[in-house]
């Protein structure tokens, strides 16, 4: 094959995908006839790109480096040639010599576009003014045997950039991430963004003297929210166990053990239906401070979120679409029912359960009969006034049934001290006022399991032993639940939840 016609193959799209590899077996397989192991377990180096490009001044001396990555791009002239490679920072060009590097210039020959290779040589700038890497030698770390979809760019005659090809169908971007991360530079930046988000929330509390800690995953008992759980079997022990659908229960049994704040940052699982806000695996953050109440995390949650923003962003403002978010406190606050009357001109206070689907459907909103009336208002709620909420809103003051686990209002009859911080039309976290009576948790479980009964499988199950921890006693507590996932979303202006996780749940190829 001429060295031309390889230039032009080097890209899929030009063959078939089948015909390229083939042909990088046949270069792999020329490669060891000269005697070069294409997977070798090492290789030193002491620089990456963004560094050296950063840092390279024409007056300083000479500095030889080494370094690795891998090929993104190529062109060959002959007995010299210019590739870019690819490392966890960036890229950086690398001049290559036969007279440099010798026989391994036969080699290089034979690599392609998504081989990994490192280089050892000194750091100049070109005419072109663009600071690169002057081969002294070259070794093969990885040999690609599949062709990378490489995007291809172009300048038009207006100096615009066009992009061709690029690797953008969404489907086999989160099927293949490996690849998407390679080939979509903004993507791996994503994925730093949030594991910083992770590592500021971690930093946060830790400051403030909270212990972290862990707790079952598999579960003889689910609780903790309203959803519906995956389950298992346990062969040892022939019993049924379910994946847990939040953290609550088992955090709030490590406050009546003593601790005064307690939190976990972990996978919660929920067997119901998937969309851009939500992933059966995702995970979530509880917090459990003693001594506190809803209206102190409230102030909590602003000096959190404030906090990760300016982490990731350096202000506490982040840019959605074509909205601006600004997490600076203090944050606007309403109560669910002031929050229903205003965008709805509905006042649903002291209404019964047909009173509320009559209004229910007078707004055109179908509601399944299978729910309360905490059901019915939190649809109206979820279709008229949450969608509209995008600066960040406090709601709060939430109907007594939909919130089994939080204390009754301590003014307001039939509601209880709870509020969700609402962001460009969706849930962020979830807090309350902790229940710590056990006798006001007996009746509340007993409710939902009324709901249960009429058909509604996400009402909570009535959990003895987490009714036997209150009894030893659980002193006034606030807690949070924040949705990691889509705290990261917000934060780095992505429209779905499954551009925030790595390996998103899909059905089989």
């Amino acid at each position: 094959m001429t060295e031309d016609k390889k230039n032009q193959t080097a890209e899929p799209g030009h063959e078939d995908i089948n015909v390229l590899m083939l042909r990088r077996r046949e270069e792999l397989d020329q490669l060891a006839k000269l005697g070069i192991n294409s997977y070798p377990y090492e290789y030193e180096r002491n620089a990456f790109s963004k560094e050296l490009i950063a840092q390279f001044k024409d007056d300083e001396p000479q500095r030889t480096v080494s370094i690795a990555g891998r090929i993104m791009s190529l062109r060959r002239m002959g007995k010299a040639s210019f590739c870019h490679i690819q490392d966890s920072e960036g890229r950086i060009q690398v001049y290559l010599r036969r007279d440099d590097i010798g026989t391994s210039y036969d080699a290089f020959k034979l690599m392609d576009i998504g081989d990994i290779i490192g280089v050892k040589g000194f750091v100049f700038r070109t005419k072109m003014g663009e600071v690169s890497v002057h081969a002294s030698e070259l070794q093969l770390l990885s040999k690609s045997l599949r062709p990378l979809p490489i995007a291809k760019e172009k300048t038009d005659e207006q100096g615009n950039k066009k992009v061709y090809d690029p690797f953008s169908d969404k489907e086999l971007r989160y099927r293949q991430r490996y690849v998407d991360l390679v080939v979509n530079q903004d993507v791996r930046q994503v994925f730093i963004k949030r594991s910083k988000v992770i590592s500021t929330i971690r930093k946060f509390l830790d400051n403030l003297g909270y212990l972290e800690v862990e707790t079952p995953v598999l579960q003889p008992i689910y609780g903790g929210a309203s959803a519906r759980p995956f389950m298992t079997h346990h062969n040892t022990l022939d019993m049924k166990l379910y994946m847990r659908i939040a953290d609550e229960l088992y955090l709030k049994r490590l406050i009546v053990g003593g601790y005064d704040g307690v939190y976990e940052i972990s996978k919660d699982f929920r067997n119901e239906g998937m969309d851009k806000t939500h992933n059966p695996e995702f995970t979530m953050m509880e917090l459990y401070v003693a001594y506190h109440d809803y209206r102190w995390m409230m102030n909590l949650v602003e000096e959190l979120v404030s906090t990760i923003a300016i982490a990731l962003n350096g202000v506490p403002v982040a840019t959605l679409g074509s909205q601006e978010i600004n997490f600076t406190p203090p944050w606007k606050r309403m109560t669910m029912f002031d929050a229903i009357q205003e965008y709805t001109g509905k006042n649903l206070r002291n209404k019964n359960e047909a009173e509320l689907r009559a209004v229910a459907k007078e707004l055109h909103i179908e509601v399944d009969p299978k729910i309360g009336p905490g059901g019915i208002i939190d649809e109206i709620f979820g279709a008229k006034v949450e969608p509209f909420l995008i600066q960040p809103t406090f709601i709060t003051d939430y109907p007594l049934e939909m919130s089994p686990l939080a204390k009754k209002h301590r003014t307001e009859q039939g509601l209880v001290e709870r509020f969700e911080a609402i962001v460009n039309g969706k849930e962020l976290c979830n807090a309350f006022s902790e229940l710590n009576d056990p006798l006001d948790q007996r009746a509340r479980f007993e409710e939902q399991m009324k709901l249960r009964a009429r058909g509604d499988e996400e009402a909570q199950v009535l959990d003895e032993d987490f009714l036997r921890a209150l009894e030893y006693g659980m002193p006034p507590t606030a807690g949070l639940g924040i949705g990691i996932d889509r705290l990261t979303m917000l934060l780095t202006n992505q429209e779905s939840i499954r551009d925030v996780i790595f390996f998103p749940q899909m059905k089989p190829e």
